[in-house]
């Protein structure tokens, strides 16, 4: 038996939220954004006549006042968001208690053995739940019902706003096939230009490709992808209490000002360092590999990664690898906005690293350990900016914001 599987994502949420407090603005082009002021000043969300015009979340905010001088700009109140996001989701939890949160507005509902209960109708079951949050709430959702996750959720971006899509386990390929690469989950940018240099260009000719060319590629991401362009996907729905195991920690940092020095640069990496390490041992975890990504302000991205010759969740050794893969990507004064660090290739147990001598390095990172424990027991008691390490030390006052993954 096949399973049905919706996934349910509400139509330009925050604007949508935003516009429930200022009705009369309904018609006229809104966007929801950062601050105008700082460098973050960039759209997070628009309604539908901002999107007539162009309006594209994450471009900045003169961008889209170039294609749209009229735009009314709303600031953000992510804690009403948040609470709308709860609500939602306990809605949802009255169809089936397998609910699985995709980000704040998005939420797949496996109703394989529930959906008897009110119908056995999806589609009928999808169309009632858009108009319960409709009448109860006052947005709209499009959602997407499928056999499979990847499909659904493909669904639910195939028509919006407010509409019900059905793809079928019988003569799928007629919905999924001729839609461009960038509809699949997970087949970003970096993705579409690998496989377009092969004449990749749609879900159908993924699908028809040689299964071992997109995994040549891109990895086991390539295999995923071709897996997913046939219809493969077994993939369950999670539980809100049951969560996936974690595969990466990371945090990236967007600076007020331009990083054009290395000693910049170092600091800010540490920064970064001290924070991912500092998740890790909160977590009881150990990092085999490390990634670093570095922006401009042209918005251009560079991203680098490397094994570690053991696991390890210190500061100073992601630190070490870190600006090993910065120093292989960039040269000062080249300007930088934003820097990131990932830790991967988590596990539960530490790796012994290579020693190039017998006594003097194992003391030293001993030594190590036993600090960054005790930087971990003083930000415990007396809070996280209690102690900062001195590579890091006049970086704070620079940052815009930290986003953790």
């Amino acid at each position: 038996m096949a399973r049905v599987i919706l996934h349910c994502d509400l139509n330009s949420f925050y604007a949508s939220v935003e516009l429930l407090a200022h009705p009369e603005l309904r018609q006229l082009p809104v966007a929801v954004c950062g601050d105008p002021d700082s460098r973050k000043g960039i759209i997070l969300a628009k309604n539908e006549p901002a999107k007539q015009c162009g309006v594209k979340t994450a471009e900045t905010i003169w961008q889209a006042r170039q294609k749209c001088p009229d735009l009314i700009l709303l600031p953000p109140h992510h804690d009403q968001y948040r609470k709308f996001s709860r609500v939602i989701n306990e809605i949802y939890g009255q169809y089936t208690d397998l609910v699985e949160p995709f980000g704040i507005d998005e939420s797949w509902l496996d109703i394989t053995g529930s959906m008897h209960l009110f119908g056995g109708d999806a589609r009928a079951i999808a169309d009632g739940i858009r108009r319960r949050i409709s009448g109860e709430l006052g947005l709209t959702l499009s959602v997407g019902v499928s056999f499979n996750k990847v499909f659904a959720k493909l669904g639910s971006d195939y028509r919006k706003p407010d509409a019900t899509t059905v793809i079928a386990p019988e003569g799928w390929q007629a919905i999924v096939w001729p839609l461009p690469l960038s509809s699949l989950l997970y087949a970003g940018p970096a993705a579409q230009r690998a496989l377009g240099q092969y004449g990749i260009r749609t879900i159908g000719e993924l699908a028809a490709a040689e299964p071992g060319l997109p995994e040549r590629l891109l990895g086991k991401l390539g295999r995923q992808l071709w897996n997913f362009a046939n219809g493969r996907d077994g993939s369950p729905v999670r539980p809100q209490h049951e969560k996936e195991p974690v595969k990466s920690v990371g945090n990236s940092f967007t600076f007020r000002e331009n990083l054009t020095t290395r000693e910049q640069v170092v600091q800010g990496m540490s920064l970064l360092c001290d924070s991912v390490a500092s998740r890790l041992r909160q977590q009881g975890l150990y990092c085999g590999a490390v990634q670093v990504g570095l922006r401009d302000p042209a918005f251009r991205n560079l991203s680098r990664q490397k094994h570690l010759s053991g696991s390890t969740h210190s500061m100073r050794e992601l630190l070490r690898a870190a600006m090993e893969l910065a120093d292989s990507v960039w040269k000062p004064p080249s300007p930088l906005r934003l820097l990131s660090v990932t830790a991967l290739a988590l596990t539960d147990r530490e790796e012994t690293y290579v020693q190039e001598s017998l006594f003097a390095p194992q003391q030293s990172e001993e030594k190590q350990a036993r600090l960054e424990e005790a930087v971990d027991a003083i930000r415990k008691k007396y809070g996280g900016k209690a102690i900062v390490y001195g590579e890091a030390a006049g970086q704070s006052g620079r940052l815009h914001r930290a986003d953790e993954d």
